[in-house]
């Protein structure tokens, strides 16, 4: 019986290059005072000076707004893009990016009507004089928002999304990543990305002190620095008067990136955590990731999804509003591959935090927990890593020290032989010779020894001894089995004779009887398997 060992614990000595770092981040930008009914009544009244605040008081300020964007780019020969229904704005902007040849700048304007909370004038009536008066509520509508997108020499790609209706709040979205590239590209430091991410850096430990240092002056600074640039729906005297704007965090991610040294095991060791870890959704496991007593009380759903884009498996786990996300990462192009672990907190009063930007600091401690967590909770019973490794290892040529050999496959009757017959010299005191080997090979093969020649001998030792299974007695002609060698021959050995060849048997239709309860299932197989063919009318 084994004992589940954590995958924190199995996965450190698989990690060749670790970081963790802000991912994306979506902003909430804001005039604090203009958020609510009675603060913009003081907006037009008290500030503009205005006797009735009134709706009709935003429309000037609106085409005002709407024909500086559309003057800002004319001046600067910025396309604007309407954007389609579904059409992915990401991959707009990697297009126009690729065609962008400047250090920085507007990139282009995207445009779309989406509905968002404004204000608006209802009419109501003095009950005792019976006039009308104009009354400020808070409403909806499908309006006009221009996406700025945008190239930053600090943070990379980003936009900022101005809905063209008062208040005119806007949504800033970026991404740490890109930020921690630029600021390896300005200190001259080599690094190889991983799409969203990294794969390696020259030096590790500044990378991770950059993704440390990114917090909420650096990213006030990126969007005081644009505002001053696009053109700003409030005049110098609004904002000297106190209406600027504010952040807000809406929504960010924290990840993990774990870079594993075995690219083609590490598919495989993803998915035996997804498979011994689908309860990780459970209450009583949730609480232990992200450090918080869960109750009856707690609202969302505990669960665990298992999602699959593409062909890419990805774990879920949910906490009230926020998730963890766990996936594998691999680019084609590139043979290294990572684990991702990321957690997206979409609303920060989960953990009673406050929203604005200023509580990042406390925000991102809670999410690179709670990856941690994660890994620490979750557990496997085997290293499926190390057992990838040791398949590969027999079942390829080997070179040790410039002598290559052949592979061992484990079907190939020959080496079955060899392995039986290491599981009896395994216990003797003195080990064998050449001698030994070919008399007890002659006999499993059917042959008899003087058939098998010294030089197939030879050649069947320098198999064994290349791959770790024998090792040679020091000043004699003499081999004994290695550990590794009895572990390999047993295990090897018993699976073809109680799994493989059983079970071989049932599959073939004319080996077991009928009744055969794999032979069943395979039967049942064969027979959906041509219903869909019918079914799609694709049978021959």
């Amino acid at each position: 019986m084994s004992v589940p060992r954590s995958v924190a614990k199995i996965i450190q000595e698989h990690v060749t290059f670790e970081l963790e770092c802000i991912d994306r981040m979506y902003l909430n930008v804001y005039v604090p005072a203009l958020q609510c009914e009675s603060g913009v009544v003081g907006f037009f009244r008290r500030h503009r000076g205005y006797q009735f605040a009134s709706s009709a008081l935003m429309d000037p300020m609106t085409k005002s707004f709407v024909a500086a964007t559309e003057r800002f780019a004319t001046d600067n020969e910025v396309p604007v893009i309407q954007f389609l229904k579904g059409q992915r704005k990401d991959d707009v902007m990697k297009e126009r990016l690729r065609h962008f040849d400047k250090p920085e700048g507007v990139v282009f304007i995207g445009k779309a009507q989406e509905k968002t909370a404004v204000f608006r004038t209802e009419r109501r009536y003095n009950p005792e004089t019976g006039q009308r008066y104009p009354w400020i509520v808070r409403s909806t509508a499908m309006v006009n928002h221009y996406y700025w997108y945008c190239l930053d020499r600090d943070f990379g790609p980003f936009f900022l999304k101005f809905c063209s209706y008062f208040p005119y709040n806007a949504k800033l979205c970026l991404n740490g990543h890109e930020y921690s590239k630029c600021q390896l590209r300005q200190e001259g430091i080599d690094y190889k990305a991983l799409d969203n991410g990294f794969v390696s850096c020259a030096d590790p430990q500044r990378l991770q002190t950059i993704c440390d240092e990114l917090g909420a002056p650096q990213i006030d600074s990126l969007l005081r620095r644009w505002l001053a640039r696009l053109p700003h729906p409030y005049t110098a005297q609004d904002r000297e008067a106190g209406y600027r704007y504010d952040l807000s965090i809406l929504q960010a991610e924290f990840s993990l990136t774990q870079i594993l040294d075995r690219p083609l095991s590490g598919r495989i060791f993803f998915e035996e955590i997804i498979r011994e870890n689908l309860d990780i959704g459970r209450p009583d496991l949730v609480q232990l990731v992200f450090d918080r007593r869960v109750t009856r009380k707690t609202p969302g759903r505990f669960r665990t999804r298992v999602l699959t884009d593409g062909v890419i498996p990805s774990l879920h786990v949910d906490y009230k509003n926020s998730r963890i996300k766990q996936y594998f990462k691999q680019v084609p192009d590139v043979s290294e591959v990572g684990a991702r672990t990321e957690t997206t907190i979409n609303n920060t009063r989960d953990f009673y935090i406050g929203k604005r930007l200023c509580n990042l600091l406390a925000l991102r401690q809670v999410g690179f927990q709670a990856n941690r967590r994660l890994l620490e909770v979750e557990c496997l019973s085997h290293d499926c890593a190390v057992g990838e490794e040791t398949l590969h290892q027999l079942n390829r040529p080997v070179e040790v020290n410039g002598q290559r050999t052949s592979a061992l496959r484990t079907t190939d009757l020959r080496v079955l032989a060899l392995w039986h017959i290491l599981v009896w010299f395994r216990l003797l005191p003195c080990g064998f010779a050449n001698r030994d080997l070919r008399e007890q090979l002659a006999a499993l093969t059917g042959q008899t020894p003087t058939t098998i020649t010294q030089g197939r001998m030879t050649y069947d030792l320098r198999r064994l001894r290349l791959h770790g299974m024998i090792e040679r007695i020091p000043k004699a002609h003499r081999y004994r089995v290695t550990p590794f060698g009895l572990r390999a021959a047993l295990f090897f050995t018993r699976a073809h004779a109680r799994l493989y060849r059983p079970a071989v048997a049932e599959v073939m239709s004319n080996g077991p009887p009928d009744d055969a309860s794999l032979a069943h299932q395979f039967a049942k197989l064969e027979t959906e398997i041509d219903k869909r063919i019918q079914r799609a009318n694709l049978a021959a």
